[in-house]
């Protein structure tokens, strides 16, 4: 396992934390944790504010390729896919890469670019409907911290069930101080489980996860 930052050329999106906190209440958060339309492409207090595809993640597509050594023929998986715009992006960036994706948003799935029709599986990260050592590269970003632990361990344990080797990549969120955790809980709507970098190494560790990481961190 090692930290690796393969998000390094994603812009830092725009957000206002103070309005996100008072907006905030347990009908919004309910209304986010059931990943729908109001989640992706409703106001911002309920998630995204709009997902639309403008090719931000080809850069850290090239990133992936380049750092697992990606070639076309290969398989590689991404849980939590969203609406695939990573998927689109790897694709284009290798063509002839065989990339698929996994959530559990059927808005995000439906409304996914339409060349990834086909690509895209409705599921849980619990519990993937795939082969053992199914794919030569999984990533997945900003999605396992949406389990409690008991259940982000065996989303990590999936991870690493349908991977070859180590060539794994997960990101999720955490924070370096009291002062970045008061923060991330202010603006964080889905989340169960979150900690600082080594709360999370012993969930990793408690996987049996022997892929890369990286955290996000709410500034």
């Amino acid at each position: 396992m090692a930290e690796v930052d393969l998000l390094r050329s994603l812009p830092k999106p725009k957000r206002n934390i103070q309005k996100r906190s008072e907006a905030k209440d347990p009908a919004i958060i309910a209304i986010a944790k059931q990943y729908g339309e109001m989640y992706w492409d409703g106001p911002r207090e309920y998630g995204y504010g709009g997902y639309r595809y403008d090719g931000r993640w080809r850069a850290v597509a090239r990133d992936i390729i380049e750092h697992y050594g990606l070639k076309p023929g290969m398989k590689v998986l991404d849980v939590g896919c969203g609406k695939g715009f990573l998927v689109k992006d790897l694709m284009l960036e290798c063509p002839g890469l065989e990339v698929f994706g996994l959530d559990v948003s059927l808005y995000a799935i439906l409304n996914a670019p339409e060349e990834l029709a086909g690509r895209l599986h409705l599921g849980t990260a619990e519990k993937l409907p795939f082969p053992d050592n199914a794919f030569d590269c999984v990533i997945s970003l900003n999605t396992i911290h949406n389990f409690p632990r008991p259940r982000a361990i065996k989303a990590m344990a999936e991870i690493e069930r349908v991977s070859k080797t180590n060539k794994s990549f997960v990101v999720v969120d955490s924070y370096l101080n009291e002062e970045q955790k008061a923060v991330f809980e202010s603006w964080v709507l889905t989340a169960e489980f979150y900690g600082y970098p080594n709360e999370w190494i012993a969930v990793f560790e408690d996987a049996g996860y022997t892929g890369d990481w990286n955290w996000t961190i709410i500034e």
